[in-house]
This record gives C-alpha cells, sequence and structure tokens, in this order.
C-alpha cells in the first residue's frame, strides 16, 4: 500500500515541467543603464548651482588665516593641543 503512495508521488512530480528563471546578462544590464547615462545630459552646471560657489571662484582665505596646507594643519594640531590641555586640566581639578 505504501508502495502505491510513492510510487503516485514519483509520477506527480515527474510530471512537473521544470521552470528556469532566465539569466540576465550583466553586460547587457550595463549597456543599458549606460545608454541611459549618455541620454540624459550633462548635469554639472545645476550640481554647481546646488553646491553654491564653484571652487574656481571662491575667494582666498581672510587676512589672518592660515594660507597653505601645513599652515593649516599646524593651526589645527594647535587647537587640539589647547583642547587637550584644558580637559586635562579639569580632569585633574
Amino acid at each position: 500500500m505504501g508502495g502505491l503512495g510513492i510510487a503516485a508521488l514519483w509520477r506527480l512530480l515527474g510530471r512537473r515541467p521544470v521552470v528556469t528563471q532566465p539569466v540576465d546578462d550583466p553586460a547587457e544590464e550595463l549597456r543599458r543603464k549606460l545608454a541611459e547615462a549618455r541620454g540624459s545630459g550633462d548635469d554639472r552646471d545645476e550640481f554647481d548651482a546646488a553646491e553654491g560657489t564653484p571652487v574656481d571662484e571662491a575667494e582666498a582665505p581672510a587676512p589672518g588665516e592660515p594660507n597653505s596646507l601645513d599652515e593649516r594643519r599646524r593651526a589645527v594640531h594647535e587647537q587640539a593641543q589647547d583642547a587637550l590641555g584644558r580637559m586635562h586640566k579639569n580632569s585633574e581639578d
């Protein structure tokens, strides 16, 4: 009796068609995205307008502010050292 059930199940599973999902081609997807990007146009002007002042139109630092990268690093380092000194002093009190 159990053999009939197994045979019926085997036959039922054997009839079921195998469905395979189509495999998307990654290269085709990339081609589609590139074509879409090319068709969208150049939006650099809109992006720059949203950012504010363009880099090539930015003003020089105000007098008294560090100009070079090394001067700015040195100023930030001095500020950090001052803050650490104040924290250390407060922890001793």
